[in-house]
């Protein structure tokens, strides 16, 4: 049932310069909803991300509604929960937890929020075979809603190779034998030369971590490429792609489509995604430089 009121907060490290607050609590204000999204930064508190559990249990117990979850707590807070929805026990990732009759349902919207954007983005775009950069928490998420999106065969290529073959073997047992492999950046031109197109999934184009995650070589115009950063909107990968005149995505549509998710499941209103993708747009512009 809809709700008038709702506390909400997001717990993880380093999470400081998020946008998810602005983007719930515009959402909410449109709606009429009294909405107050916190963040729980485990850094400056002092507290491991093993401690989890008690920031889950602290939150409940002061009338939280819900809590959104980044890194590094995605997996270690799975034992303190109730339930989980189909999704996050597929993936093994939780970044929504929602409370509910007593209970703190588990889900993931990284998978559908991805998935919602690259529908919109590149409807399109062909599937047969697809690169991904990245085999971390995002990147996971991210596998997953590309095979769920109907893609044939997704190489996984990381810079830790265990990460790689992990993250493979997980969707093969999800998905069905051959539909994953994992590969190294070493070979990435062999893959990327059959493939339809490419999803990058690594901190690299991000404001603290510029620059591109292949060479520009690699890349030609009938490759489509997805990106899942989103600060900037605009990485020196999706520049350099489109200036070779491939398709791209950029991270904005991930970011608000897993936030409108989440919103969903928080209060039990249906949020507007088209003002919310609005919204991304001016909160992840460069700041004007100073005269």
């Amino acid at each position: 049932m809809p709700q008038d009121s709702c506390l909400v907060g997001l717990i993880g490290s380093g999470i400081g310069p998020s946008l998810s607050p602005a983007l719930h609590e515009r959402e909410a204000d449109r709606q009429g909803l009294r909405y107050l999204y916190r963040l729980i930064d485990i850094d400056p508190l002092g507290i491991a991300p093993e401690q989890v559990g008690d920031l889950l249990r602290a939150a409940r117990a002061v009338g939280y509604d819900g809590l959104n979850i980044t890194h590094p707590c995605k997996q270690l807070v799975i034992p303190h929960l109730d339930e989980l929805a189909p999704q996050a026990e597929a993936l093994g990732a939780v970044n929504t937890v929602v409370f509910e009759d007593g209970r703190a349902v588990g889900h993931n919207t990284d998978v559908t929020g991805f998935a919602a954007s690259f529908a919109r983005g590149l409807p399109d775009a062909p599937l047969d075979r697809v690169v991904q950069l990245g085999a971390g928490g995002a990147g996971a998420a991210v596998a997953h809603a590309v095979l769920t999106l109907g893609c044939g065969h997704l190489t996984v290529v990381d810079a830790l190779p265990e990460r790689a073959a992990g993250l493979a073997a997980a969707l093969n047992r999800h998905f069905g034998e051959g539909r994953a492999s994992a590969g190294t950046p070493e070979r990435a031109e062999e893959y990327l030369a059959r493939a339809d197109g490419l999803v990058h999934a690594t901190p690299t184009g991000m404001a603290a971590h510029p620059g591109l995650p292949l060479p520009a070589t690699l890349l030609r115009p009938s490759l489509w490429v997805a990106e899942v950063v989103y600060r900037p909107l605009d990485t020196e990968l999706l520049r350099t792609a489109r200036e070779l005149g491939c398709a791209t995505l950029d991270g904005g549509g991930m970011a608000v489509f897993q936030a409108a998710d989440a919103f969903r499941l928080f209060t039990g209103r249906e949020p507007d995604a088209a003002r919310m993708l609005a919204d991304i747009a001016e909160l992840a512009a460069p700041a004007p430089a100073r005269s």
